[in-house]
């Protein structure tokens, strides 16, 4: 007769069914086993409070969000309009295939639809693209002080995540590539990147792509896209469309629709189907699908956007020269700001929320001693460089 020995257990606090809060919790337990080791090691994303309970806490009137790269214009009329158009029919579910708007998309960038995905926001394709190519002993390869999303994700697979050092706050693209090995399923490159608007050039991108193998697929997260229109060694993936390569795009940024969740991505149709394979059949929702389509075409909305952008731009950096802070060239729509310690960072962060500007510490990115400012209207710009002056 043989003897089985219980699996090893954990004991928490059994709560969440009680009415009463003040009722004393009761211990159980349950095996250890119950949740992967991956998937324990994991921090849940924590949101920053919001601006109402900022208002009340910290006693001020006006509350100015710098922190989370959000488009202070708000979104197009022609997004708006197009939401208007389709209120009464919410009742109904999206399509399910995005398909109209995958077709819009597909005319802008001269494809087939077939070539174009879509989903909640450009993190939720990366996060498909996860689900569908890598397992067991695949290898992700990219950079340090990049976007944590695809950290998250790729350690939720249980897969190896390998990050090369950053050069002078950009992509080491000749280490990145050395990096590779036969092992190495994905390589994710966030052109310009976030946080630290760092953008490699064409021909960085050119001499890197001849180094990877074909096996290998390459993410380019071109979230930041828009705001690169006027740089001429920008290496915009889709004039080159090479065939391991998937470039990921949002609406989030330059198009103002953070809050609808809608993003894209587009690359050879065979990579397209398996990561419509393993998404959610209803995402985007119904209302962000017809605002991305009505907000793509909408270039004169784009237009005032890169102008906001541009001046809001050259205000704050001519600011920091002037009282001699160091700050990072940016091809985006904030800058980030290196300072002495995570200890300044801290103190100039809670400084500026007492003078209701938030803006964002960077240590969860592995950048303790760096933060980043979000281009704002220029009265927010204003308000944010007279609330450094204090803090710095």
């Amino acid at each position: 007769m043989m003897n089985f020995s219980p699996p090893p257990t954990t004991t928490i606090q059994r709560l969440w069914q009680m009415n009463d809060p003040s009722a004393r919790a009761e211990s159980v337990t349950v095996p250890k086993r119950l949740v992967p080791p991956h998937i324990e090691a994991l921090n849940a994303y924590q949101p920053g409070r919001p601006p109402d309970a900022l208002k009340a806490e910290l006693g001020i009137e006006r509350f100015i969000n710098l922190a989370s790269n959000e488009n202070p214009l708000g979104p197009p009329k022609s997004a708006l309009d197009a939401i208007k158009a389709v209120l009464t029919d919410i009742n109904r579910y999206p399509e399910s295939g995005g398909f109209r708007l995958r077709e819009t998309l597909a005319d802008v960038y001269r494809v087939k639809a077939e070539n174009v995905v879509v989903g909640s926001g450009s993190e939720s394709i990366m996060a498909n693209i996860v689900r569908a190519f890598l397992h067991g002993d695949d290898e992700v390869v990219t950079s340090e002080g990049t976007f944590i999303g695809l950290y998250v994700l790729v350690n939720s697979q249980g897969v190896k995540l390998v990050k090369v050092p950053l050069k002078d706050y950009k992509f080491d693209l000749d280490a990145i590539a050395e990096a590779v090995t036969e092992k190495t399923k994905l390589v994710y490159l966030c052109n310009p990147n976030n946080p630290t608007g760092t953008m490699f050039s064409r021909a960085e991108f050119e001499n890197f792509i001849k180094k990877v193998p074909d096996h290998v697929l390459v993410i380019l997260d071109e979230a930041y896209f828009e705001f690169t229109m006027g740089i001429a060694e920008f290496p915009d993936s889709m004039t080159y469309r090479y065939d391991n390569v998937l470039t990921l795009r949002s609406f989030s940024k330059a198009y103002a629709m953070a809050g609808l969740r809608v993003g894209y991505g587009m690359g050879h149709e065979y990579l397209i189907n398996y990561v419509n394979r393993v998404k959610l059949p209803f995402e985007p929702n119904m209302l962000a699908q017809v605002a991305a389509s009505a907000a793509i075409k909408d270039t004169t909305y784009l237009g005032g956007v890169l102008e906001n952008n541009d001046e809001g731009m050259r205000y704050l950096t001519n600011e920091f020269q002037k009282l001699g802070w160091e700050y990072v060239p940016s091809s985006t729509n904030f800058v980030m700001l290196p300072t002495k310690s995570a200890e300044k960072v801290k103190q100039i962060h809670d400084g500026l929320l007492r003078e209701g500007v938030a803006i964002r510490p960077l240590a969860a990115f592995g950048l303790p001693h760096c933060f980043r400012i979000t281009i704002g209207l220029p009265d927010e710009n204003e308000a944010c460089v007279n609330a450094l002056k204090k803090y710095y």
